[in-house]
Formats: C-alpha cells, sequence, structure tokens
C-alpha cells in the first residue's frame, strides 16, 4: 500500500464532530500514513479526549491539576517542556487513544478489525486453553504509533523523551489486560477452561500510570553535548542516557515549575481560588489534605464558601413505570483557596524563611 504524504487537520474540526466541545485543544495534529486510516481518526480523536479526561481525575486535587493547556504546551513548537506532568500527559493521551481504537475493534466499528485469535487452541496454563475472542490490543498499538507519534518529527532529545512515553503508555495498557475465562466440562465441573484477554477500566490504566508518575526518572543529560541539536554528538548523548533507562519508566528532562503561582505564560493558573475538601465522606486520606497542599502550604487561606445545591429529593415509584422526584435546594459548605489578608501574610512568609534557612 502505497503512503501518503503527511496531512495536517485541525483538530477543533475533529473535536467539533465527534465530541462537540473538548475540553482541551491542539493547534494542529498531524495524522501520517495511508488515507485509508483516516478512517480512525474519530477514534483517535475521542481516545486522547479520554485521556485527558483522567488525568483531570487523577490529579483533581494536586497543584497542578491537567489544565485545558496541557497537551498544547508539551507539543507546542515554542513550549516543549519536559517536565514529569508532560511525561504523563503523553503517556495517558496515548494509551487512550490505543485503548480507544482497541475497544471499538472489539466492538466491530471497523472492517478492517477482528478478534485476535493468534494464540487460540495453544495450552495458556494447567487447566485452561486460549480461546475465545481476545481484544486486539496489536491492532490498536499499530495504528495510534501512526497517529500519536507523528507528532514528534525531531530527534532531539525532547522529541525522543516524548516517544519514549508515549510507549510507556501503550505499554501500561498491555499490562493491565484481564484474562477472562469461560468453563467447560460435565455438568459444569469446570475441567477445561477457555480463556482470552480483554482490556481493563481506563481508570485502572489511569492509576498505574499515576504511580509510574510518583516514580518518574529525571534524565541527568550532558546541557553542552545537548546544545548540539541533532548532531552526532547530540544523538549519542541522549543514546547512551536512553540505554538504562526502562521500557515501562516515565522519564522527564527539567524540574516542574512552582505550580501554587501563576503563570499566564506557561498556562498555569495557580491554585488561589482552587476548591479543596475538608469534610465528606469516604474521602481518602490524599484528598483530605487537599487544603494544606492547595492553599495553606502555597501561602494561602482556606475559605469556607456557602453554596446552594439543587438534587433530587423524596424520590417515589409510580405503577407502571416511573419514578418521580422532588427538588430539594440545600445549602452546602465548600472551601476554596483565598489570598491572605496582607497583615497577616508577612509575619508568615518571614516564618517560612526562617524555617527554610534552619534547613
Amino acid at each position: 500500500m502505497k503512503r501518503s504524504t503527511f496531512l495536517i487537520l485541525s483538530i477543533t474540526g475533529v473535536y467539533s464532530a465527534v465530541l462537540h466541545a473538548a475540553a482541551w485543544s491542539v493547534n494542529n495534529f498531524l495524522m501520517t500514513g495511508p488515507k485509508a486510516y483516516l478512517t480512525y481518526s474519530s477514534s483517535v480523536a475521542a481516545g486522547a479526549h479520554s485521556g485527558m479526561e483522567e488525568c483531570k481525575f487523577q490529579f483533581g486535587w494536586e497543584r497542578w491539576n491537567c489544565p485545558e493547556s496541557a497537551l498544547q504546551l508539551s507539543t507546542h513548537n515554542r513550549l516543549r517542556s519536559a517536565t514529569r506532568e508532560t511525561s504523563f500527559v503523553h503517556a495517558i493521551s496515548s494509551a487512550g487513544v490505543m485503548y480507544t481504537l482497541t475497544r471499538n475493534c472489539s466492538l466491530g466499528d471497523f472492517e478492517s478489525c477482528g478478534c485476535d485469535d493468534s494464540r487460540n487452541g495453544r495450552v495458556g496454563g494447567r487447566g485452561w486453553v486460549w480461546g475465545g475472542c481476545s481484544d486486539n490490543v496489536e491492532f490498536g498499538e499499530r495504528i495510534s504509533k501512526l497517529f500519536v507519534d507523528a507528532l514528534e518529527t525531531g530527534h532531539d532529545t525532547r522529541a525522543l523523551i516524548n516517544l519514549h512515553n508515549n510507549e510507556v503508555g501503550r505499554l501500561a495498557v498491555k499490562a493491565t489486560m484481564k484474562r477472562a475465562c469461560k468453563c467447560h466440562g460435565v455438568s459444569g465441573s469446570c475441567s477445561i477452561q477457555t480463556c482470552w484477554l480483554q482490556l481493563a477500566e481506563f481508570r485502572e490504566i489511569g492509576n498505574y500510570l499515576k504511580i509510574k508518575y510518583d516514580q518518574a526518572h529525571k534524565l541527568e543529560m550532558d546541557k553542552r553535548r545537548m546544545r548540539a541539536g541533532n548532531s552526532a554528538d547530540s544523538r549519542g548523548t541522549t543514546a547512551e542516557t536512553f540505554h538504562h533507562v526502562h521500557a515501562t519508566e516515565l522519564v522527564f528532562l527539567e524540574d516542574s515549575p512552582d505550580y501554587c503561582t501563576r503563570n499566564a505564560s506557561l498556562g498555569h493558573h495557580g491554585t488561589e481560588g482552587r476548591e479543596c475538601l475538608q469534610t465528606g465522606k469516604n474521602l481518602s486520606q490524599w484528598e483530605k489534605r487537599s487544603c494544606r497542599r492547595l492553599c495553606t502550604e502555597c501561602g494561602l487561606r482556606v475559605e469556607e464558601r456557602r453554596t446552594e445545591v439543587v438534587a433530587s429529593c423524596n424520590c417515589k415509584f409510580h405503577w407502571c413505570c416511573t419514578v418521580r422526584c422532588e427538588q430539594c435546594r440545600q445549602l452546602v459548605a465548600k472551601h476554596f483557596c483565598a489570598r491572605r489578608d496582607v497583615a497577616a501574610t508577612a509575619p508568615n512568609h518571614i516564618r517560612r524563611k526562617n524555617k527554610g534557612h534552619k534547613r
């Protein structure tokens, strides 16, 4: 099959067709390969969107909360940051694209794709054999590479880091797959099982990559040789560094900026005005400490605001077959990070400086 030339599609058009109004956008999304692959563009857009939504969930109560500009910053020519956060963005968006392509394949949305039955009939383990309809992750991986990796056209260190983290995301989809089995035998004795592989819930992939984010490895590069750009010296330095990096390990190049404060040029909104959690049912320890992390440790105070919430209540079942509810209003206490008074800020600032000096 002949290769077509590079095709540049506006991501805005893709997203408006698929998702009506996506929460984030990219100026241009490069796609390459045979024209037949354009049939997958809707799944690619939906997958990237699901990846970013999962990013927002995973970082919902952290200082960096995966803002709308997150993916744009990681691929923008002038703002090609390579922080721990952008490593996660690349991994989760790449995983989202592969996941959606694989899932849509299994649902029969693509004529050119079907189940992965390459291992069917083989003995998988004691008491079970491969069979059934395994999710075709090889298909999802192959097509997602053509779309996502096409964003990186350079050979500099940042491009290679992005490509590496893209692959970490794809490997996460494979690593979290589940084995499902069906029993066979006389009177349901389950003397033998037929098993296949299926995708895990995407939330599990997000949890997996969040752990990888916490354990991400910073690459220590020779800055002098890096400045050589795409020269042989620079490529040699990069090859030496990546030689010691595990394929499933997220990597980054630069320390994260101060996400407490607003930086419009980098697209960071700061934590002022952010909601945090102090009370509530089934809160994790991480959520319970969100006010301290987002407000207090960023030099802000916690402000309580009473907010009116409208919710369904007094629901009754009516024969047959409807449920009718009333609309009840109640005041709910919510907490937000707010700027301290000038008088109260100075002493705290002095205490923070003294504490830092002692360390």
